[in-house]
């Protein structure tokens, strides 16, 4: 019997960031899969900027070496939302995130 790939990262001394996106309808929510480079906090912030994600949710983070998670979706919002403000415009698919949190 094969086994599922770990979801540890292969150096556990780094915070990992992973979103809970809702794909609508019968596929409803799931929590992303993705490369582990694309886990790390500029990435994930890059990713949601550029519309990688269709509707995200919520954003978790943990550190396996320390031993803990944490939900860290209204400080990326408030993230999202700083770097919209320098850019001028907020992509479409974070519209309704950022109206729900980091205010």
């Amino acid at each position: 019997m094969s086994r599922a790939p770990s979801i540890v990262p292969e150096d556990p001394d780094r915070e990992v960031y992973l979103v809970l996106d809702d794909f609508g309808g019968r596929l409803g929510l799931a929590w992303r899969e993705t490369e582990p480079a694309d886990t790390e906090l500029e990435r994930l912030i890059e990713n949601l900027l550029s519309g990688q994600y269709a509707h995200p949710l919520r954003i978790v983070a943990f550190n396996t070496a320390e031993g803990w998670s944490r939900d860290v979706t209204e400080d990326i919002a408030r993230e999202l939302r700083d770097r919209c403000s320098e850019r001028g415009n907020v992509p479409g698919s974070l519209q309704e995130f950022l109206e729900h949190h980091g205010r």
